[in-house]
């Protein structure tokens, strides 16, 4: 039979309105007898009425989760983990998290989902790229925002980023390490933030060695950063320069389409040339041969993002924090010393 919070009072020997202060954690209660009280709640396996409690504390106990449609249907697992890391946390602190999509082409006019507009989490985690019509939009509603892997208005909100830069440095010295010099580069969507800084530590890399790059080292017009697109974007670079020996992608579904572009011209990996990428998807393990590439630890980011969420609604805050995730160079069997 399913315990009530009459039950929880009797044992604790307390007031049904003690239990209720209780579980809405307010400072009026002593210790000691939050500890009757929680040890009540155990015994009798109560669970409180996530509804009730909403009327009491005002929340929902529901964070949104927003991605579009091209970060949650084309990219590999990425934003998935993500999704996992925030859902992980928000399980322990007793929080549902809720899941939608956005258009990438998403315009002012266009409706908000669904969960915001009949004010149903209180917070928004917003993860990837997305129109900064979206963020407009938002601002109306007054909900903390937490941006992950992206941040449309530089210093204004708190964000979980990648240490995109660094990993894009390390990737390259990787091959440079292994005796290559002739290094190529490439992306999509490189106005995207953290596409960008990776190109920049590809670049600062080279240039520490005193190697400057041009438009014949890398391909960085593509729209996406996808297999298909990597799989162009090895078929231009190649046209354009037959010397280079290894290549850095900015993400694996590009290394990825690369290798594919390399194994239908019979050029061979990491025999003629090295490929490594930048995520560390599951994916990586399965292929032939295995892909280097930068880990990136996906679910680790969205339980700081959840954290960073808990801290802002627990305090009635919100500022805007940085919190830089670092990253890991995974050597595998794509990339060989020359």
């Amino acid at each position: 039979m399913k315990s009530t919070i009459k039950d929880v009072a009797q044992e604790a020997g307390v007031s049904v309105a003690t239990v209720s202060l209780v579980v809405h954690d307010n400072d009026r209660i002593s210790s000691d007898t939050k500890k009757k009280v929680h040890r009540a709640i155990k015994l009798l396996n109560y669970h409180p009425s996530r509804s009730a409690r909403g009327l009491v504390s005002k929340k929902t106990g529901n964070i949104g989760f927003i991605l579009t449609d091209d970060h949650f249907l084309r990219t590999e697992p990425f934003y998935t983990r993500i999704f996992l890391g925030t859902e992980f946390q928000a399980r322990t602190n007793e929080y549902y998290i809720l899941l939608t999509t956005i258009a990438s082409d998403y315009k002012k006019e266009d409706p908000l989902p669904r969960f915001i507009l009949e004010q149903n989490v209180d917070g928004i985690i917003i993860a990837g790229k997305v129109p900064c019509d979206l963020v407009e939009n938002l601002k109306e509603y007054n909900l903390p925002l937490v941006f992950v892997d992206f941040l449309p208005f530089k210093g204004q909100y708190p964000t979980i980023q990648i240490d995109n830069l660094k990993g894009g440095y390390i990737a390259t010295e990787h091959l440079i390490n292994y005796g290559h010099r002739n290094i190529g580069f490439i992306a999509g969507d490189i106005k995207h933030p953290s596409i960008y800084e990776r190109f920049q530590g590809y670049k600062n890399a080279l240039e520490e060695i005193g190697i400057r790059t041009n438009d014949k080292f890398y391909v960085i017009d593509e729209d996406y950063p996808a297999r298909a697109n990597g799989y162009e974007a090895a078929s231009k670079l190649y046209k354009r320069n037959r010397n280079i020996t290894a290549i850095f992608a900015a993400n694996d579904a590009l290394a990825i389409g690369a290798m594919q572009f390399y194994k239908d011209n019979d050029i061979k990996i990491p025999d003629d040339i090295s490929i490594i990428g930048f995520d560390d998807v599951e994916v990586d393990l399965l292929i032939d041969p295995s892909l280097s590439t930068i880990h990136v630890p996906k679910i680790e980011l969205g339980a700081e993002a959840m954290q960073l969420m808990l801290n802002i609604l627990k305090n009635n805050s919100t500022t805007a924090k940085k919190i830089l995730v670092p990253v890991e160079l995974i050597v595998r069997k794509s990339t060989k010393k020359i």
